[in-house]
């Protein structure tokens, strides 16, 4: 049986939370694909190299943890990898619904994929890859809430959308 697991996401940028998420699985399972999210339904900061090159310098002292982009349905991913579980990430009650509906629908789509939810530590509980992109684009620090590859391509974006006007 394969014991790998996925978790996938924007990670736009990929936080501390995520990395102690990303931790608490490579911990669990033996193989860990981290599934960055090529055409996400939403806008992103980052592109989706970009996404990946800082997951995999954010996620290097793991060496079971590989970085991958992906594109389409997730379990469709998963089914290609022949991996059957998913890592979500639940920091707060609010995450529950639209986490709880995810897992049904993808259980209806993929009855073999199961979906496990791990929650962060407390620390990194109310940390956003949403809330950390309207701070870095208001020119606000965030290194407190990423890991120093983001935080580097946050600051560069920033500066250059600074030197540039916009």
């Amino acid at each position: 049986m394969n014991r790998a697991a996925i978790y996938a996401g924007t990670f736009d940028p990929i936080t501390l939370g995520h990395v102690d998420l990303i931790g608490r699985a490579a911990r669990i399972f033996p193989r860990l694909i981290l599934a960055v999210a090529k055409y996400p339904p939403k806008r992103t900061l980052l592109s989706v190299d970009e996404r990946v090159a800082i997951a995999r310098e954010s996620v290097a002292a793991w060496p079971n943890v590989e970085v991958e982009p992906f594109e389409g349905l997730l379990v469709e991913f998963a089914r290609r990898k022949g991996i059957y579980v998913l890592v979500r990430g639940l920091r707060a009650f609010s995450d529950f619904e639209f986490e709880f509906q995810m897992a049904l629908t993808n259980r209806k789509l993929a009855p073999e994929v199961e979906t496990i939810f791990l929650m962060p530590s407390e620390e990194f509980s109310y940390i956003s890859s949403s809330t950390i992109r309207q701070i870095a684009e208001l020119g606000g620090d965030v290194r407190r809430f990423v890991p120093e590859p983001a935080w580097r391509a946050l600051r560069a974006r920033w500066e250059a959308a600074t030197n540039s006007g916009t």
